[in-house]
């Protein structure tokens, strides 16, 4: 079963790693982070546990901060994952990219389009046909309404 590095173990990461055990994608969910007490080390030193871990994420609030730390991640060799909450709804139709993170009461609807990195947070929803761009974060409670569009590393608030 795949394993999942998540660099961050601040409250973000943690929410994403509750999805991600929830959803029973990972067998294994490991922390770097740069404070926090018993995670495996720091996140500069996450290259040396590309060949241990298949899967990394960047848990990361700021936008750009995280839109860089994917890229040294895939770079590293690691797969970037698509995270569901399994109380979330994705439509079948809807478009996921690596590192897109979909957490629980979320909804996308269909036709929808989430690029790398994209954050749908808790109770949040972007309708049919809307397009949100690179490293955007859909805040709790959002709504992106049926063909727009959201720039990449925007940060929408309800």
């Amino acid at each position: 079963m795949d394993r999942l590095l998540i660099l961050g173990a601040g409250g973000y990461g943690k929410t994403v790693a509750e999805a991600a055990e929830q959803s029973g994608a990972f067998g294994e969910i490991a922390f770097l982070d740069d404070a926090a007490p018993g995670v495996l080390g720091k996140c500069e030193e996450y290259a040396a546990f590309a060949g241990r871990f298949s899967h990394a994420y960047a848990a990361f609030g700021n936008n750009a901060l995280r839109a860089v730390w994917l890229d040294r991640l895939e770079q590293a060799g690691f797969a970037l994952p698509v995270i569901v909450h399994p109380r979330a709804y994705v439509s079948p139709s809807a478009q996921m990219s690596p590192g897109a993170v979909v957490l629980a009461l979320a909804a996308v609807g269909a036709s929808a389009v989430l690029e790398r990195g994209v954050i749908v947070n808790m109770g949040a929803i972007v309708d049919h046909d809307a397009r949100v761009e690179a490293c955007a974060h859909i805040a709790p409670g959002a709504i992106v309404k049926a063909s727009v569009h959201v720039d990449p590393q925007i940060k929408l608030e309800s």
